[in-house]
């Protein structure tokens, strides 16, 4: 069977993208081996209509809805290899088999990397989070901490700030800070330390308190890390797409790539903010983009 899209990914992005073009009578592939970033997270906020909503509800959600146009399938294979053809692409996936493509949407997102500190992944997700856009809310009014040892430590702070007015900001022992910014943070009321991290403690994934390198102590019940993340799958970069600083492919506003045929959508392309909404919306204009490109196609031009 020949595709007309196969999309590589099977979070909000990849999804919506399949929805757009499941409309247009497209044939299209999803290919989804079910290990999204958001695992970790019990709610995912900021999608009007299914704000707190459990990730795994909305995937069956979109799931349904997808399963009304059928041309769409969704495969639970990985893909493994991607190669250039005459007519678009081949995919391999773990099973052996290939299935070829006109186009190709990368939609499979980022793999973070959290800092190395002891106990930090059994919080991670339930009182630790990346976004304050996404979890803010829940954490308004309690003493927090931002962990970070980027420079978007100072951002971060200033952002979290305005959910609680009790925030501790923490470098992890690296000196990501001007005497400048600690300063202004400082009148604040916003206390910086530059130790080590040497123990997170709490219970149920709910944290309690902060211990550094030198003992001393904090009492904090919840707050917010910065990861470091990388491309989930490496297809796009090995095909040739040109990448941004951040690490994300670069996309006009319909998601097309610097190689022609190849899309990119949601965190895959747009590093921040990584927002489910967000996600969406750049499948949404990916999908129109292929949808646009193949029409021409099949007209000659």
């Amino acid at each position: 069977m020949k595709l007309d899209c196969a999309i590589i990914g099977g979070g909000p992005a990849g999804l919506n993208a399949a929805l757009v073009l499941g409309r247009s009578r497209r044939v299209v592939i999803v290919f989804d081996h079910n290990k999204p970033r958001n695992a970790v997270t019990h709610e995912s906020h900021g999608f009007i209509t299914r704000d707190g909503i459990e990730p795994r509800e909305l995937r069956r959600l979109a799931h349904a809805d997808i399963a009304r146009y059928p041309s769409v399938t969704i495969k639970p294979d990985k893909v493994t290899e991607v190669q250039r053809s005459e007519m678009g692409f081949h995919l391999m996936t773990s099973n052996g088999v290939i299935y070829h493509a006109r186009t190709l949407i990368l939609a499979a997102g980022l793999k973070e990397s959290l800092p190395a500190i002891p106990g930090i992944r059994d919080f991670y997700g339930r009182s630790l989070f990346s976004c304050p856009y996404c979890d803010g809310w829940e954490l308004r009014d309690q003493p927090l901490v931002v962990i970070s040892e980027g420079s978007n430590i100072f951002n971060l702070a200033k952002t979290v700030f305005n959910w609680s007015r009790n925030v501790v900001v923490c470098t992890n022992g690296m000196n990501s800070l001007s005497s400048q910014q600690i300063g202004q943070l400082g009148q604040r009321g916003i206390q910086v330390t530059q130790q080590k991290i040497k123990a997170l403690h709490g219970e149920n994934g709910r944290l309690h308190r902060i211990v550094f390198a030198n003992n001393t102590e904090i009492e904090r019940t919840g707050g917010f890390v910065t990861p470091s993340w990388g491309q989930a799958a490496h297809f796009g970069e090995a095909l040739g797409c040109a990448m941004t600083q951040a690490g994300g492919f670069v996309t006009d506003d319909y998601g097309r790539t610097s190689i022609r045929g190849i899309y990119a959508a949601g965190d895959s392309s747009i590093i921040v903010p990584a927002q489910l909404v967000v996600a969406a919306g750049e499948g949404s204009k990916a999908a129109i983009g292929v949808n646009t490109d193949l029409s021409h196609q099949d007209f000659g031009f």
